[in-house]
């Protein structure tokens, strides 16, 4: 299982390549990758197989598949019609296709997220791939983003789909904790889930997630909207895939919870809505792809009433009706696109005589609607005489019930053969049209060759019903009861047929007053999609009176806000809740009380300066007091590593303070703020007091005592902060070197205002640049003579060398000694400082002549490949391995494996530096130095 979802994530990144060499031919390729692996799903049929690989075992986030007999269902049709549909892109799309490339990644790439989706057994794996499915919905519904049309559509069943995903994942979670197990074959295994209120929030809350996936009422309008997407798409994920996501959360859940007391009162009520709204409104839109969608509305509404219902013979007519409706409504999709693409419409008020000249799509069309209407020897037939005997036979329902739903799927089977009557006559009758018809060239056989598969496959399934019934029986017998039925093309005279007949000849009576309903070409049904926007605006206005009420405009009352809250809070909080004494000591040693000092004096300095540069000098000497503090207190790594961020903070203050006046001005220093010094004075009394309760509410051992051997037995390491940081808790530095990267690009695009990249220029680029010249620094002679200082070039000569030396020591020992990739990477920034300071903008790209973003990126994919590399080894992401080798000259050497991590932070701190002398220095500097020129001009 693994090896089919790498092979879709390797297809999907290789699709952009192949487009590019082969054109639209490209999908032919790429169609080979999901038809392969439904090889492997049809030679494993039946059996049950799981992969378990660990990833966060203590918070059960773990790569759990399980393939099973519902999975296998279901990966027959993802793959399979996946591959049909991918086929059938080669000739619906021409070669100049806007972003050819990236959609064929995308449609892949889905294939391979609906895989994981039916395959996962851990519900937080399901519910990531979930999201993912909802994220390449978006992308390829918004295909033609150039078009409002597309781009509302995409928008909308984000919203819609993603939102009921985040109300899924909190049922998740309360499934998860509650069971006391994540994972779905524990729930089946138990088979009585915890009872409660709880329960009953996480039954609902998953149901909301599977209703706004499968597009039922009242979530439904995303679907019609979502017509917009190239017929491929809609083929595909409105047919076969996307939206049988919700119908298989609810299939694969209802062995345990259909016997939650809103189990029955939400599926029931609301499918049978869904069935009846949307295929009344099938009957009146005009467009052949919405007909198809409100019939899939109206559809989708049928399968959750079966696969709801809790009752083996329920979930096997259920399995029956999900693969009809995959081949019957892909095909019907795919026979639409045929159409649009080759008479240039879908409107049937302007088709005629298409079945004349087309007689192979109307054949392969007329095969998947009689299915659609459930009419023999059809699959869909074979499907709806099983679902009306199943709801006859629903014991666990209450009689009133069972007829009320009975009738309402009669009912809706009424409207769903007066609307295959009207897609079969609007598509290809012969029809007397006032206008003249569409034009018509005929397709190619390859155009052709998808649909009619899938057409000829829906016969074939109907004649082998006993066969299609064998294979989708072990997923029945996993609910509660017995199942004493099964599929057949004829069970002989009965209630079902009987009422078959009825509907039949019902749905026809319908087609025939059809033009009594009314017509219209807007895909609205009811007020949902008003209601929708309604809500868009409500959410609009409720920001921005937010915004209004708390962002002014004013930094000050910002501040002030966001510290009265953390006044306010914990002192409440401490007040009322259970507290415990504690002790303090005001020093170790009587040199922590004088370094204390000077660092409060320092701090009351810097609020009376009015010189800018002091103050920040007297804030640095506060920061550089608590690296001292460090030290004596037995941390060295946390002392150097104090030590560099602040002279590295000093030197980027000093660049900003470029652009300011070197004095604060006197009207903002003229009286004393009691305001803000009370302020101040209780956020520091409020963090101090949360600091020693927080010590003194301790009650278990200090984890810090374990640390130390932990390091050394699990990480290869002696410095315990060193190990913790690349291997214990790697994930949380993996979190913050991305938010750097983050921040360096901010603050890079804030600087620049345009082009993110860019390389420094060289000093040869110069047009004062003499190559005969003798220099200290090479481009020493090209700065300013204002600030040209010999001393400091003679100096940085000598000393830059020493300390990028000292930089990849600091890399290399700080598994063992005081050091590592963040400490390194500070200590060749600050190398790099230098030569900016001593030789300017050209001396930069002479010390390191690579774009910044470059190694950034560099630095962020080696630490992120290590988390995938030994993954790849059947390790836990990140994790560490000693190798030992004995080399001639140096003998033996230890190596651990969370090096190559470390060395990923170390490019990402240097990058991070030299993009902020990018950025503040050079950039800031040079424009600067033109406002300097202008305003001279100006006053000249």
């Amino acid at each position: 299982m693994l090896i089919i979802l790498l092979a879709h994530a390797i297809a999907a990144l290789a699709a952009p390549l192949c487009v590019r060499a082969l054109g639209r031919n490209a999908f032919y390729p790429l169609a080979l990758v999901p038809l392969g692996c439904l090889g492997w799903v049809i030679a494993n049929w039946g059996d049950t197989q799981q992969v378990r690989l660990a990833w966060a075992p203590s918070i059960q986030m773990n790569v759990d598949l399980r393939f099973d007999s519902l999975a296998a269902i279901m990966c027959a049709l993802v793959l399979g019609i996946g591959a049909l549909i991918i086929a059938y892109c080669a000739r619906y799309f021409e070669d100049d296709e806007p972003r050819l490339g990236l959609f064929a990644a995308e449609l892949v790439g889905f294939a391979g997220a609906m895989f994981g989706l039916v395959t996962s057994d851990n519900m937080v794996l399901l519910f990531i791939f979930w999201e993912t499915t909802t994220v390449l919905s978006f992308l390829l519904v918004g295909h033609n983003a150039e078009q409002p049309v597309s781009r509302r559509a995409a928008i909308q069943a984000l919203l819609v789909t993603g939102a009921g995903g985040l109300a899924m994942l909190v049922g998740i979670i309360i499934v998860g904790e509650r069971s006391g197990s994540y994972l779905l074959s524990d729930l089946l295994a138990h088979g009585n889930p915890p009872t409660g209120a709880a329960m009953d929030v996480a039954v609902a809350l998953l149901l909301l997630g599977a209703l706004s996936k499968s597009a039922i009422v009242p979530l439904h309008f995303w679907l019609p909207g979502a017509m917009a997407a190239p017929t491929p798409v809609s083929a595909y994920l409105h047919a076969a895939a996307m939206v049988k996501a919700g119908v298989y959360l609810v299939a694969r859940l209802a062995p345990v919870f259909a016997g939650n007391p809103l189990w029955h009162p939400i599926v029931l009520t609301l499918g049978v809505a869904s069935m009846l709204l949307a295929g009344l409104r099938s009957l009146q839109v005009t467009d052949l792809k919405l007909v198809l969608a409100f019939g899939t509305v109206s559809q989708l509404g049928f399968l959750l009433v079966l696969v709801g219902i809790g009752t083996p013979e329920a979930a096997l007519a259920g399995t029956a009706l999900i693969v009809s409706h995959a081949l019957f409504k892909a095909c019907l999709f795919m026979v639409v696109g045929i159409i649009d693409h080759s008479a240039g419409t879908r409107d049937l008020r302007l088709l005629s005589g298409l079945g004349r000249r087309a007689p192979v799509l109307c054949g392969a069309a007329v095969l998947a609607a009689l299915s659609m209407a459930g009419l023999p020897p059809m699959i869909g037939f074979v499907a709806k005489e099983s679902a009306l005997d199943s709801i006859l036979r629903a014991d666990g329902l209450a009689d009133p019930a069972r007829i009320l739903l009975c009738a309402g799927v009669v009912l809706g089977s009424v409207l769903t053969v007066g609307y295959s009557a009207r897609f079969l006559w609007g598509a290809f009758a012969d029809k007397r049209i006032r206008d003249a018809s569409a034009p018509w060239h005929a397709p190619g056989a390859l155009f052709l060759a998808p649909p009619v598969v899938l057409a000829v496959a829906s016969l074939a399934a109907g004649l082998a019903a006993g066969w299609v019934s064998d294979r989708l029986a072990p997923y029945a017998k996993t609910l509660p009861g017995e199942l004493v039925s099964h599929l057949a093309l004829w069970h002989g005279f009965g209630t079902p047929l009987a009422l078959t007949m009825v509907v039949i000849a019902l749905g026809l009576v319908l087609f025939e007053i059809r033009d009594r309903l009314g017509e219209s070409a807007k895909p609205r049904l009811g007020n949902a999609d008003r209601a929708y926007d309604a809500t868009l605006r409500a959410m609009d206005n409720l920001s921005l009176r937010m915004t209004r009420a708390t962002q002014r405009g004013s930094l000050p009352l910002s501040q002030t806000t966001i510290l009265i809250t953390l006044i306010v809070l914990p002192t409440v909080m401490l007040a009322t809740g259970t507290r415990t004494g504690i002790e303090l000591r005001l020093w170790d040693s009587p040199l922590q009380a004088v370094i204390g000092a000077i660092m409060a004096v320092m701090a009351i300095g810097a609020t009376v300066l009015r010189n800018r540069l002091a103050s920040v000098l007297f804030v640095g000497v506060t920061g550089y007091g608590c690296g001292v503090l460090f030290a004596l207190h037995g941390a060295p790594d946390l002392a150097l590593t104090q030590f560099l961020v602040e002279t590295l903070t000093l030197v980027i203050f000093v660049l900003v303070l470029r652009a300011f006046p070197a004095e604060i001005e006197a009207s903002r220093t003229g009286r004393f703020k009691k305001r803000r010094a009370l302020l101040a004075i209780l956020v520091g009394a409020v963090v101090s007091g949360l600091a020693a309760f927080a010590v003194a509410a301790r009650s278990a051992e200090p984890i810090w005592h374990r640390i130390p051997p932990a390091a050394y037995q699990f990480g290869g390491g002696k410095n315990a902060v060193n190990v913790l940081l690349v291997d214990i808790r790697a994930w949380d530095t993996l979190g913050e070197i991305s938010v750097l990267v983050v921040a360096a690009t901010g603050v890079a695009s804030l600087v620049f205002r345009s082009r993110r990249f860019g390389s420094l220029p060289r000093a040869v680029e110069s047009p004062n640049y003499r190559p005969d010249m003798v220099t200290w620094l090479t481009a020493g002679r090209l700065l300013d003579r204002r600030y040209r200082s010999i001393v400091l070039q003679i100096t940085t000569r000598l000393v830059f060398p020493t300390i990028m030396v000292l930089s990849v020591y600091f890399f290399f020992s700080g598994h063992n000694a005081p050091g590592g990739g963040f400490a390194g990477g500070l200590t060749a920034g600050l190398a790099l400082v230098l030569r900016y300071l001593a030789g300017g903008r050209y001396e930069l790209a002479e010390a390191l002549p690579i774009e910044a973003g470059h190694l950034l990126g560099a630095g962020l994919a080696l630490a992120a490949g290590t988390a995938t590399s030994s993954l790849l080894l059947g390790a836990p992401p990140l994790s560490s391995a000693v190798v030992a080798i004995t080399l001639p000259v140096l003998g033996q050497i230890k190596l651990v494996t969370a090096l190559f991590f470390d060395f990923g932070v170390y490019l990402i701190v240097v990058g991070l530096v030299l993009d902020v002398l990018r950025s503040l220095g050079v950039r800031l500097g040079s424009e600067l130095d033109t406002e300097n020129v202008a305003a001279k001009g100006v006053s000249r």
